[in-house]
C-alpha cells in the first residue's frame, strides 16, 4: 500500500457526511412512523405494537453497528486502524441508534408499566417478580449507558480527529468507551428479548 493509500484511508470525514448521516436516519426513522403510525390506535389495548416494533427494529440495527464499532474500536486500540473515517460515521450512527432505541424503549415503557392488570409490569409483579426486578429494572437503567458512551466516543473522535491516532490517551478511551456501550447494549438487547418472549407489551 502506498503512502497517498495510507493517507486516503486514515483522513477525516467531513462535518458535512456527519450531518448528512444525522439528518437521513432522523428523517428516516419520522417519516417510517408518519407512514405506518395508526394514530387512532397509538393509545389503549395494543398501543405498544408500534413503538416494539420501532425500538425493536432500531436495536436490531444497532446491534449490527455495535458490533462494527466494537471491531474498529479495537483496531484503533491495537494503533492498526485505517478506516479513520468510517470511524467516525460510524460513532455518530451508534450514538444516533442508542439515541431512537431509548426514545422508542421509553414510549414503550408506557404500555410495559400501564397500571391494569394485565400489563407486563402488572404480571411479572405478580407472578415473576424477579424478572421485573433484575430483568427489566437493570435492562432499563443499564441501556441509558449506551447513548452518553456513544456521545463521548463520536465526541471525541470529531473534536481531536486525526489527533486520536497520535495519542494513546484518546485512542485509549475510544476504546473503551465503545467496548462499554457494546456491553450495555447486548446485555440490555438480549433482557429485552427474554421479557418480551415471556409477556409482550
Amino acid at each position: 500500500m502506498t503512502a497517498l493509500e495510507d493517507v486516503r484511508e486514515i483522513r477525516e470525514a467531513s462535518t458535512t457526511s456527519l450531518v448528512g448521516v444525522i439528518l437521513i436516519m432522523i428523517a428516516s426513522a419520522v417519516g417510517f412512523t408518519l407512514l405506518t403510525a395508526p394514530f387512532d390506535k397509538l393509545l389503549g389495548p395494543g398501543g405498544g405494537a408500534l413503538p416494539a416494533a420501532i425500538h425493536g427494529l432500531v436495536a436490531f440495527l444497532y446491534l449490527f453497528v455495535g458490533t462494527i464499532g466494537l471491531y474498529l474500536g479495537w483496531r484503533l486500540l491495537t494503533g492498526h486502524i485505517r478506516a479513520f473515517a468510517d470511524l467516525q460515521l460510524l460513532a455518530v450512527v451508534a450514538a444516533t441508534f442508542s439515541f431512537l432505541a431509548i426514545c422508542f424503549g421509553s414510549w414503550l415503557y408506557i404500555y410495559y408499566r400501564a397500571p391494569v392488570a394485565d400489563s407486563p409490569r402488572s404480571y411479572f409483579v405478580k407472578n415473576m417478580p424477579e424478572v421485573h426486578k433484575i430483568f427489566f429494572e437493570f435492562k432499563e437503567f443499564g441501556a441509558l449507558f449506551t447513548l452518553p458512551l456513544a456521545v463521548c466516543a463520536a465526541f471525541i473522535l470529531w473534536r481531536y480527529g486525526v489527533q486520536t491516532l497520535e495519542r494513546p490517551w484518546l485512542r485509549y478511551s475510544v476504546a473503551v468507551l465503545m467496548g462499554l456501550a457494546f456491553f450495555y447494549l447486548v446485555v440490555a438487547f438480549g433482557l429485552g428479548a427474554a421479557v418480551t418472549k415471556l409477556r409482550p407489551a
